[in-house]
């Protein structure tokens, strides 16, 4: 049972289904927040109904001996600003941002965004890989994730297919079966 119920991690719904209708005076955001801002940040940009992604993620842990089920964000201090000038204003304006990063590909950003959140809702266990390597770019042939594409790697000798986020230089992994990857030109 979770403490808190699951909160908007991504406004508008289909956010990242319509990149290619979004507007030229949108811009993509890096927004580094304070110290566990995130989601506080994420709530006021909903109510502001400013465009934003949070990827969060289910966590299970013992809290006096009852399992409890919370939510926590992907790239911990991070949050991803679709907007305007006046809204990144907005968002400053929150005191709870430490830094905004200009994204300098925003097709590439958004393509990632977009395979991070079907890893999520594919509900598959993830790791966070922090500074990754670069390795074999493939993509999924078969089940759920069928069109996925990412870097696979190996860990003790299994595959793990890397999907990165390649701003920040971080991602996540899952583990998956080689007969179900295809290498990409």
């Amino acid at each position: 049972m979770p403490i808190l119920a699951a909160e908007p991690s991504i406004y508008p719904e289909r956010l990242l289904d319509n990149l290619d209708e979004v507007s030229v005076d949108r811009s993509w955001w890096a927004v580094y927040t304070r110290a566990r801002q995130e989601k506080a940040l994420a709530r006021q940009l909903f109510a502001q109904q400013v465009p934003f992604y949070l990827p969060l993620v289910a966590r299970e842990s013992l809290v006096r001996g009852r399992r409890v089920r919370s939510f926590v964000p992907l790239f911990g201090g991070y949050l991803f600003l679709l907007g305007t000038e006046s809204e990144r204003v907005k968002c400053l304006a929150t005191n709870r941002v430490a830094q905004i990063l200009p994204v300098p590909d925003t097709a590439q950003l958004a393509g990632d965004l977009k395979n991070v959140q079907q890893l999520i809702l594919a509900d598959a266990p993830l790791t966070i890989e922090r500074q990754l390597k670069p390795g074999r770019k493939v993509r999924v042939k078969a089940g759920s994730l069928l069109g996925l594409e990412g870097t696979v790697i190996t860990q003790r000798g299994k595959s793990k297919l890397v999907v990165a986020v390649q701003m920040l230089q971080q991602g996540v992994s899952m583990e998956i079966e080689n007969f179900l990857l295809e290498p990409l030109a």
